[in-house]
């Protein structure tokens, strides 16, 4: 074999990559089932998978934006949305169901439980539930990862580690880089041990495993957070570090966008230095000469997948744009009822997009206004900019609506605008809703 070439790479192993960029009537197709209420179509076993929920009481349980059951459906849809293989899917569905490092939501006892829950989401995904209920996460994800690298770190490693991609698929390795070295001091190929939450008993974690719970925490936090946690832990620099303690903090707050898309964008950034440094561990093992020692237990057989969010998890938000794009953004929607405040409003929500165009909101709240000044053509393309983004995330950044009300008032807009037709009476407005 040349000394450039590669050998094949099992399925099993095979390098992730980037999901690639989707329409936006391919995103409305995969998130059709989850709006028709169809979630059997993406998983058969969905419906009993949570009817089991059901049954244990999540229905009852609060959690944060509202009961814990709607939570757990609602970080497996995005999970499905973004790819992720079936055990971690189900994971995410039941990822809290014996309680961990953030809840007290213990619907199944981990002590008598496992196999019952294991009967029900198959062992892998089991296994997973018990790993995440049992690790202290906060302190993997953030202490232990992401508060080792700052924006600049993060930004210049992902171009560093796309340059090494393209030499790792020439055959070309070299173990020395920084921004390697850096991710193998993190998360060696063999893996980590962190102390059980409870026991303080040491619990071995894979590199996989680890980025599969980045990956989720991804998903988690985003379905969750808006600005009461900002109150909660004195998130005002939008960093997101848990810093803070008003446990007096009156819930719901005032139902603001929170300031949690900077850090998800971190979290983004660092999942995508780990699986590209995973692409070139395994194209490296494939390449090197045969009789070397492999590593056990590296969990190969997980599928990690790249998110679409943050251009394919390749961006960091500055956490200051963050802050000042959700100010204009609240500004905006607090604003825009009379004719004589469009054109203001319209300029809020332009800076605001600037400033984050990661999140979907402002673009379908832009689309009203042009739909108000008749400009048809303008209100068509924001609309649709705003629907993939919300497509894409699976979740609502402003939570006052859910997920499903933003996606079918931004398709009820669109439709409008591609008729450039829209009502200019209060009960022509409240008429609206049939989508195409």
């Amino acid at each position: 074999m040349p000394p450039h070439a590669t050998k094949d790479v099992p399925a099993s192993t095979a390098p992730a990559a980037a999901m690639p960029s989707q329409s936006l009537d391919d995103a409305l197709a995969a998130a059709r089932p989850f709006l028709r209420g169809e979630e059997d179509q993406v998983d058969p076993a969905l419906p009993e998978l949570a009817a089991v929920l059901r049954a244990a009481g999540a229905g009852e349980c609060w959690h944060k934006h509202g009961t814990f059951l709607a939570h757990l459906l609602d970080v497996h849809r995005i999970l499905r949305l973004w790819r992720a293989p079936d055990a971690v899917a189900r994971c995410g569905l039941y990822h809290s169901a014996y309680s961990n490092s953030y809840v007290n939501l213990a619907i199944f006892d981990p002590g008598t439980g496992r196999a019952h829950v294991a009967a029900v989401v198959g062992a892998p995904a089991e296994r997973l539930v018990h790993l995440f209920c049992v690790v202290p996460r906060q302190q993997l994800i953030h202490d232990d990862l992401l508060f080792h690298y700052t924006d600049d770190d993060l930004a210049a490693d992902l171009a560093r580690s796309e340059a090494s991609l393209r030499d790792a698929r020439r055959g070309v390795f070299d173990d020395a880089e920084p921004w390697r070295r850096k991710i193998q001091h993190l998360l060696p190929p063999a893996g980590i041990t962190v102390k059980h939450i409870r026991t303080g008993e040491d619990v071995a974690l894979s590199r996989r495993v680890a980025a599969a719970f980045l990956l989720m925490t991804m998903a988690d936090f985003s379905d969750q957070l808006f600005d009461w946690q900002d109150r909660l832990f004195d998130n005002t620099n939008g960093r997101l570090e848990f810093r803070g303690n008003t446990w007096t903090s009156l819930w719901p707050g005032t139902g603001k966008p929170g300031l949690w898309v900077s850090s998800i964008s971190r979290m983004g950034a660092l999942y995508t230095l780990i699986v590209r440094e995973e692409q070139i561990y395994i194209a490296h093992r494939a390449h090197a000469a045969t009789g070397q020692e492999a590593i056990t237990d590296r969990d190969e057989d997980i599928e990690l997948v790249i998110p679409p969010v943050f251009d394919g998890c390749t961006k960091v938000l500055n956490a200051d744009d963050q802050k000042a794009a959700r100010d204009l953004y609240w500004e905006a929607v607090c604003n825009g009822d009379e004719a004589t405040e469009w054109r203001k409003v319209e300029q809020l929500l332009q800076q605001s997009i600037a400033k984050n165009p990661f999140v979907g909101e402002p673009h379908l709240v832009l689309a009203q206004v042009y739909l108000n000044m008749e400009r048809y053509g303008e209100a068509q393309k924001q609309a649709e900019e705003g629907l993939k983004l919300l497509l894409e995330w699976g979740s609502s950044w402003d939570k006052r609506m859910p997920w499903e009300g933003w996606v079918s008032w931004g398709r009820a807009m669109l439709t409008k605008a591609k008729d450039k037709d829209w009502p200019h009476t209060s009960f022509g407005i409240i008429n609206l809703g049939l989508v195409k």
